[in-house]
């Protein structure tokens, strides 16, 4: 049986992914020089390049040949990296995420992995979330409650009890026609690597990349109208902060006027958040 390559004791097989897709081990370390480019980068880019991350490993290479799906519009080929990061919780290095990503046109779904924060019976206490909880992010907030969540992944074999893992992606933001388009990185949440599942849903690579995006974003492996989806997230996320301000505004308020004022704010947000989350 060919030897995979693994991040950590990751490797696109442990994460439920088939073992077509598995880049060979003697094949998988790439070099971090590598991903510098061309281009000048920043000092602090560089130190979190060099320091950061211990290693980079492509992990798996997802085509419509080796995945039976049909080929995208927007997505041909999808590469699983692997970032092991150095130090215990460390956090999913972000620039460097938004760096290795930016430099290619396919998607690409970074698997990083760390040394666990606590001991084993202390995480394996905590970890009571189901793989793709949703992702933490600069639009991050409470998934949409359509979204059906991920099921986890049953221990197949012993992992190491010192490390955790955490997956992340680089998607573009919605926007107008000929309009410089804006990209937001999504960072799921650490794990136990024997209890995260990654699934591959829908008949073309473009509904594959939606499907392992809205995984680490919304915690669903539904490819389903994606944008829409994170969008009515992020508004019921800003909505439950104007709730919670208009519902401080409103209680502080002593002028009757002010007072009502407020209240018939803080009804309007609320019904417009019933009506969200009834979706």
């Amino acid at each position: 049986m060919m030897s995979v390559a693994t991040c950590g004791t990751v490797s696109v097989t442990a994460l439920g992914l088939p073992d077509s897709i598995a880049i060979p081990a003697a094949k998988g370390t790439l070099p971090k020089a590598a991903f510098v480019g061309k281009s000048l980068i920043s000092a602090k880019l560089k130190a979190h390049l060099v320091n950061d991350v211990a290693s980079i490993t492509l992990l798996g290479l997802l085509r419509p040949a080796n995945a039976g799906v049909a080929d995208g519009v927007r997505v041909h080929e999808i590469l699983v990296l692997g970032l092991r990061l150095n130090g215990a919780g460390a956090k999913v290095p972000e620039d460097v995420v938004e760096h290795i990503a930016a430099q290619r046109k396919g998607g690409i779904l970074f698997v990083c992995v760390r040394d666990r924060t606590d001991s084993p019976a202390k995480a394996d206490a905590k970890a009571g979330s189901p793989a793709g909880k949703p992702a933490q992010s600069s639009q991050s907030s409470k998934p949409s409650r359509s979204d059906r969540p991920v099921q986890s992944a049953q221990p197949s074999q012993p992992v190491q009890p010192g490390e955790q893992c955490a997956l992340a992606v680089r998607r573009r933001i919605p926007g107008r026609a000929g309009h410089v388009e804006h990209f937001s990185i999504y960072t799921g949440e650490w794990q136990d690597p024997a209890d995260m599942l990654v699934e591959l849903e829908g008949t073309t690579m473009d509904e594959v990349w939606d499907g392992l995006c809205s995984q680490v974003i919304l915690g669903s492996a539904d490819h389903a109208d994606l944008d829409e989806r994170i969008a009515r997230r992020d508004l019921i996320a800003a909505l439950e902060a104007d709730e919670a301000r208009l519902a401080g505004d409103h209680a502080r308020a002593k002028d009757p006027a002010k007072r009502n004022e407020a209240f018939a704010k803080l009804a309007k947000v609320r019904a417009q958040l019933k009506q969200l989350r009834t979706q």
